[in-house]
């Protein structure tokens, strides 16, 4: 019997397999400082739980259609009109089991064998695993801090290919925390769209953005290409990660492709907590998860400014997310000899860059700042340590030179 190629040749998500390193040590006893994983440490909202206790009580919870709980569809369009100040057809929203499913169907109904998809080198990993069981070609473009580590209209139109058939934005990005500014992203879309290839635009962490300088949230892509596919998620701005559970925003061309696959990948999206996630929309749920970003802000400053402290440094300040992508390189350690002995000598978890990049996966950590104040106070203070026992040790390539 046989493993397919597939299954055989798709890389492991390496961030897991630091957790789950972790997990191990904490077993037996330690006390390790996670700042591997994206997962906040606040959980759902009071009124999200209150909702989940009163779906459990007993009652039938049948199947929902496989485009979602319509109230759900319709409470995820009306937070679109009154946050975002864009109308969505309730009709073109998609409920998905987390958004890694919403990427996944995007994907089987928008690549082909052999179809070139472009996205920012770094960028999420498991987008690149999504695009090749597809038979497509992940074509990652290099980018420089002075891109913000993210794909621009000149870098988009210097790699297009004559197979290019979707364009995949993160904005903003895992690892680096980063957006594409409004109106380059506007640019980037309206290349592709002229070209007749799909814009593909992660807003996972839009609502962790800083406010523009006006005070009015961050953009989603819809308020500049009502027809570009967007895929969100409850798990980070709502605390979510467990209950996996995502949407997406198709263009009208999209909803019948994406529903006959979703019938046939997944059937439907967990009932209970679509009815659970109604009550993420409460005045008070929305007032808490504003009040939680404004927590990132402050725990995003301790951070860099613990970095700075310690001499690593973080080429591009982050906007949004809970993530800073630090380079590593004057330790004289390869990023992921930095993180294996980080944790193995002062349990402290952190994600080395090769999960997200090709041209620094050596060079870079991601750090993830959703853990609370204390831990992040603490995991600084272990990195410093590990830093000073770094300093005492020749590293490999000096202790052989005479």
């Amino acid at each position: 019997m046989k493993v397919s190629t597939r299954a055989a040749t798709t890389e492991p998500f390496h961030a897991l397999a630091f957790g789950a390193q972790a997990a191990a040590l904490q077993a037996r006893g330690h006390h390790v400082v996670r700042l591997s994983i994206g997962e906040p440490d606040f959980g759902a909202p009071p009124d999200v739980r209150a909702a989940m206790r009163d779906a459990m009580d007993g009652r039938e919870l049948p199947y929902t259609v496989a485009l979602g709980l319509p109230a759900l569809r319709a409470a995820i369009a009306a937070d679109y009109r009154d946050r975002h100040g864009v109308d969505v057809d309730p009709a073109r929203v998609i409920v998905t089991s987390g958004a890694s499913a919403a990427l996944l169907l995007v994907l089987a109904a928008t690549v082909d064998p052999g179809d070139d998809v472009l996205l920012a080198d770094p960028s999420y990993p498991c987008n690149r695993q999504l695009i090749s069981t597809f038979g497509g070609r992940a074509l990652t473009v290099p980018t420089t801090p002075a891109q913000r580590y993210q794909l621009t209209a000149d870098a988009v139109r210097d790699a297009w290919t004559d197979r290019t058939g979707v364009v995949m934005v993160a904005s903003p990005s895992n690892p680096t925390g980063t957006s594409v500014p409004p109106g380059e992203l506007a640019r980037i879309c309206e290349q592709a769209r002229e070209r007749g290839a799909w814009r593909l635009v992660d807003e996972i962490y839009l609502d962790l953005s800083d406010p523009a300088a006006d005070g009015t949230p961050a953009r989603t892509v819809l308020a500049s290409d009502p027809d570009a596919i967007v895929v969100n998620s409850f798990s980070k701005f709502f605390g979510m990660t467990g209950w996996r559970l995502g949407w997406a925003v198709l263009p009208e061309a999209l909803v019948a492709p994406v529903e006959r696959l979703a019938q046939n990948y997944f059937i439907a999206a967990s009932t209970p907590v679509q009815h659970a996630a109604l009550a993420c929309f409460t005045p008070a749920s929305l007032a808490l998860c504003a009040e939680r970003r404004r927590e990132f802000v402050a725990r995003r400053r301790l951070v860099l400014d613990g970095l700075a402290a310690l001499g690593l440094p973080v080429p591009v300040e982050p906007d949004g997310a809970f993530y800073v992508y630090v380079d590593v390189s004057s330790t004289g350690l390869d990023a992921w000899e930095f993180c294996e002995r980080a944790l193995a000598e002062q349990h402290v978890a952190l994600t080395p860059g090769r999960d997200f990049s090709a041209t620094m996966a050596g060079t870079h950590v991601r750090l993830s700042y959703a853990a609370s104040r204390e831990e992040l106070t603490e995991g600084l203070r272990r990195i410093g340590a590990f830093l000073t026992s770094v300093a005492a040790t020749p590293t490999r390539a000096s202790a052989s030179r005479p």
